[in-house]
């Protein structure tokens, strides 16, 4: 039997890699296609097992593109994607060092080239969480899975709940079925804002 055969007979392992490839998938659908893009999705989309996230990434196969993506998302755009534009009194400096700070404690380091803030780094981060819980749980080591857990929580609470929402409402009204679809999912996932933005 292979590790990987292995990790997946435990159902709270399977489960959590589950849930790390679906927010993986959330990550990349909300992040500018590049090279490997398409073939990481389809990879990611099998793993997932939703079907609304399968089916944003087939039409992600033939909606996505770099324009696309900057018009979006880009200064101007219908959509900001970076936390910091949703929150009415932050600092943003001592914000996005935070931010690195949390990054750092779990040795995560954003590959994208997008700011710590941006919601596709803060989805991405969740997903690595999880991979980490589950190899915690594999190895038996549960005060581990219990930190990395309570962190990935912290994350779906202080930071993505603030984004969710006002994200998930633009880019269903821009009418990019698979951007509204990554969003809407994304909001299922993290639920209504817990604070004040």
């Amino acid at each position: 039997m292979t590790d990987a055969t292995l990790l997946k007979s435990d159902p709270q392992v399977a489960e959590l890699l589950r849930q790390s490839a679906q927010w993986r998938l959330i990550a990349l659908l909300l992040s500018c296609p590049r090279d490997g893009w398409q073939d990481e999705l389809t990879a990611l989309a099998r793993e997932s097992a939703d079907e609304p996230l399968q089916a944003a990434a087939d039409a992600a196969l033939t909606q996505a593109g770099e324009g696309l993506y900057h018009s979006t998302f880009g200064p101007g755009g219908p959509a900001p994607p970076r936390e910091i534009s949703y929150l009415r009194s932050t600092l943003s400096g001592q914000f996005l060092v935070d931010l690195r700070g949390m990054y750092e404690a779990f040795a995560y380091q954003p590959g994208n080239g997008e700011p710590p803030d941006h919601v596709a780094v803060q989805a991405d981060f969740v997903a690595y969480l999880r991979l980490k819980e589950a190899f915690a749980h594999s190895r038996g080591d549960e005060e581990q899975a219990a930190v990395t857990a309570a962190a990935a929580q912290r994350m779906v609470e202080d930071h993505l709940s603030a984004i969710a929402e006002p994200l998930a409402q633009s880019l269903a009204a821009s009418e990019i079925p698979y951007l509204s679809a990554a969003a809407a999912a994304l909001r299922q996932r993290v639920g209504p804002p817990r604070h004040e933005i």
